[in-house]
């Protein structure tokens, strides 16, 4: 039945959270593991009003309105294609009365939006700069360069839409960490806990989970490193958790 709910070339994957699951198109820019990361290290609260930037296909809402019984959750995203999914999503998962996806340049939030209109902001970002290479489609390019939404964008609307004392939660490239924390800072954004993702125990990291304090005083801390396979190749039990939790 709910194939019903599918365009041309699209599918439905299962998001193995309260039998909830995704419209992805293959072609297009499809959900990985850090969206399962950062909807893990986000700490909704009863309640609070959320907000998930740069939501993609919604894979985010969807996952942490699983994990939380209550909150409300709002989602923004400038892509149509990506928009409409994430929408179609929210309406086959009958989260419609928990999940609001508007399609918007996260750029323009103020448009949209009163100040200080949420308690946590969550996202995942495009990772890289807009030079270099990119990849032919626009739609990969814009969801993995910063050619729509630079960092220093990003943390510029999330200090605008964050109450005093509201929560960030990012996940982001390590090598990326001098800019999100020098630009964090210019915005009144103060980081108080860190987790790095390695893909093994003998490899470098290559994800790094971040939550900030919307004025918040300095103090980071840090969290035990995240190992994705052990040496066998498996899962870790602390992998698993996120994926189970």
């Amino acid at each position: 039945m709910k194939q019903s709910w599918l365009k041309p070339g699209e599918r439905i994957d299962d998001l193995q959270c309260k039998g909830f699951q995704l419209i992805q198109d293959p072609k297009s820019f499809c959900f990985g593991m850090d969206a399962v990361l950062i909807s893990h290290f986000a700490k909704i609260r009863r309640n609070e009003k959320v907000m998930d930037l740069c939501t993609g296909n919604g894979v985010i809402p969807i996952l942490l309105a699983g994990k939380n019984q209550s909150g409300q959750f709002a989602a923004m995203e400038i892509q149509q294609d990506a928009y409409d999914r994430a929408l179609r999503s929210v309406r086959m998962n009958r989260l419609e009365e928990r999940i609001e996806v508007i399609r918007e340049d996260v750029r323009n939030s103020r448009q949209v939006f009163d100040a200080s209109s949420f308690d946590v902001v969550v996202s995942n970002p495009p990772y890289l700069p807009a030079e270099g290479l990119k990849n032919p489609r626009i739609d990969k390019a814009i969801s993995r360069h910063e050619v729509m939404l630079t960092l220093a964008d990003l943390m510029e609307q999330t200090a605008y839409l964050l109450k005093p004392g509201g929560r960030f939660y990012m996940v982001h490239r390590p090598d990326r960490l001098v800019d999100i924390m020098t630009l964090s800072r210019q915005n009144r954004l103060e980081a108080k806990w860190m987790q790095m993702v390695h893909p093994r125990s003998d490899k470098k990291p290559n994800l790094v989970l971040l939550q900030f304090v919307k004025n918040g005083r300095p103090e980071l801390k840090l969290k035990e490193p995240l190992f994705v396979y052990d040496e066998e190749g498996n899962y870790t039990p602390e992998l698993l958790k996120c994926y189970q939790s």
